[in-house]
């Protein structure tokens, strides 16, 4: 009998369809409440995304998963409540007066099953917040009175680079690690990457929040390599390698499978000409995967490239999720966070005359403003290394100095864009920026020169469930201090990298420990509630503070 290796995961939801992924053992249909849906085949692996058309605006279903024709889902014996489908309201031209609940966070290790590596990783924030989730879905009358409108996963859902004892004793009774010219105990393969989603995807709480939320995802550096497109160096180093072309083309098809195609719309995704060749194939469509990860991956330092941003809508808020990775630009003449080609589509869709927003949420793996001392210096940094400085490359590559403000030219773009939304007539009440990956997580709001219709907010949520070094609290919390950051600026200036177009103060954290975020929003009203797992499990709210 064919079986449910994975999921499913509940992906785009619109106001009458709902995407469903799933992995499956061997070929066959799936069926979600009469819809279904053809497998399609990579390197042995088997998966279907299921579109469920006809819904109703606004509702609540549960709903069951079949292969051909076989009840799958729910697991016959769990304790789970039912997976739900919740479509989304209809956009109106009035504020919205329903409550819109976004919960997001990053960096997500996945469970051992090594005692001493559990004690020292801590709860998982979302593993907590889902077992809280399933007991108010029990005990509601109306599940569309708690369920979440979508789960904003900002990085590193897998760590191909940092693996579990498990997954070490899975390669070496599959290849030989200590092998010549190969990556050791980091992923391979697109098997190897396959079973890196199994891990992270299995366990009961996250399986269920999985399947019931709608869930939004981008990678980060972790779910290709540490310090993934940091410098044209790091490129140079890593394809010096003889396993890095397989690990790299890898890394971006099982992106490609297990992500990325379930952010898109049905829409988008019957338009992409490689997901319509995908499901016309007959057999393993690795190959065609494959080129197509290797040119995705050769574009990095050019123009234009593969575009992995993507736009939701939920009523009057609009997530713009960014790719904040491989859509850089690296060569010798410009380095760009975001090529014009993609950065141009964000401007496009983070203003539409015709469509006013009462929210913008940009969401980006890695944060836009980092503490502001930290900030000045990764400008430095760059500076520095734009010079020929081979310290500046060390210490870039070592301490990650590579976010935002080390793509200078690129912060300033986006504090640009940021600002005319804010700015302009049809401003809207919040512009947020969600983000992770830092490894801490705080709150801070932005002011520019003159002032804006919107309030703007940098959101930062990670880990979800990972550690930080110790001096590194001590790092990030002195990145805040004023009289340091002062000191850099005038650094900064005197060796001409222009003013910051802006500044920004926290106004909530930083916080360290396992944690995930919820901004809720309620016409033009909104807040964010930052909740940490306690040492005895569940969450611990820290903070919950209003942006309006």
């Amino acid at each position: 009998m064919t079986s449910l290796e994975l999921g499913p995961v509940l992906r785009h939801v619109g106001t009458t369809t709902a995407t469903i992924w799933v992995e499956t053992s061997e070929r066959c249909t799936v069926e979600v409440l009469g819809a279904s849906a053809p497998t399609f085949q990579v390197c042995g692996q088997h998966y279907a995304l299921v579109v469920v058309d006809g819904l109703e605006p606004g509702t609540v279903r549960p709903y069951e998963v079949r292969l051909d024709g076989e009840l799958v889902w729910p697991i016959e014996g769990t304790s789970t409540p039912p997976s739900y489908l919740r479509t989304r309201r209809e956009r109106t031209d009035e504020p919205e007066t329903g409550r819109l609940r976004f919960v997001f966070g990053s960096c997500r290790y996945p469970p051992t099953d090594d005692p001493e590596l559990e004690a020292s990783l801590g709860i998982d924030a979302l593993d907590a917040f889902a077992t809280r989730l399933m007991d108010e879905v029990t005990a509601a009358d109306d599940p569309a009175t708690v369920l979440p409108d979508a789960l904003c996963l900002l990085g590193d859902q897998v760590y191909a680079d940092e693996i579990t004892p498990r997954t070490e004793r899975w390669i070496r009774a599959n290849r030989d690690p200590d092998a010549e010219d190969g990556p050791g105990l980091e992923i391979a393969n697109y098997g190897e990457y396959a079973h890196l989603y199994s891990e992270s995807w299995t366990d009961r709480e996250l399986r269920w929040l999985l399947s019931t939320v709608p869930t939004a995802m981008i990678f980060d550096d972790h779910d290709v390599r540490d310090d993934w497109n940091t410098s044209q160096t790091w490129r140079e180093q890593m394809a010096a390698k003889p396993w890095w072309p397989q690990r790299i083309r890898a890394g971006l098809a099982s992106y490609w499978v297990y992500q990325h195609l379930g952010n898109l719309d049905p829409e988008s995704r019957d338009a992409d000409p490689l997901y319509r060749k995908v499901l016309e194939a007959d057999g393993d469509v690795f190959a065609m995967l494959a080129d197509f990860a290797a040119r995705a991956d050769a574009e990095v330092g050019e123009p234009t490239g593969v575009r992995w941003s993507y736009r939701w809508d939920l009523g009057r808020t609009r997530l713009l999720m960014v790719d904040s990775r491989c859509a850089r630009v690296l060569n010798a003449e410009n380095r760009l966070m975001i090529n014009d080609h993609s950065f141009a589509w964000i401007e496009e869709n983070a203003s539409s005359p015709d469509e006013e927003v009462d929210h913008l949420l940009l969401g980006s793996s890695i944060p836009w403003l980092m503490p502001p001392a930290v900030s000045h210096v990764q400008s430095l940094d760059e500076w520095a290394a734009s010079r020929g400085s081979k310290l500046a490359e060390t210490v870039r590559q070592a301490v990650d100095l590579e976010h935002w403000p080390a793509f200078r030219a690129s912060f300033d773009r986006l504090a640009d864009l940021v600002r005319g939304v804010a700015s302009g007539p049809s401003a809207p009440a919040t512009v947020c920026v969600l983000s992770g990956d830092v490894h801490h997580s705080y709150a801070a709001e932005a002011r520019y020169p003159s002032p804006t219709r919107s309030r703007v907010y940098q959101l930062t949520c990670s880990p979800v469930r990972n550690g930080v070094p110790w001096f590194m609290e001590y790092v990030f919390a002195l990145g805040w201090w004023r009289g340091l950051t002062n000191a850099l600026g005038r650094v900064a200036r005197a060796a001409g990298i222009g003013d910051l177009p802006l500044s920004w103060s926290t106004i909530g954290g930083p916080w360290f420990g396992n944690a995930v975020s919820t901004l809720e929003v309620s016409g033009r009203d909104a807040r964010v509630r930052v909740e940490r797992s306690g040492s005895r499990g569940g969450l611990e709210a820290v903070a919950e503070l209003p942006l309006t």
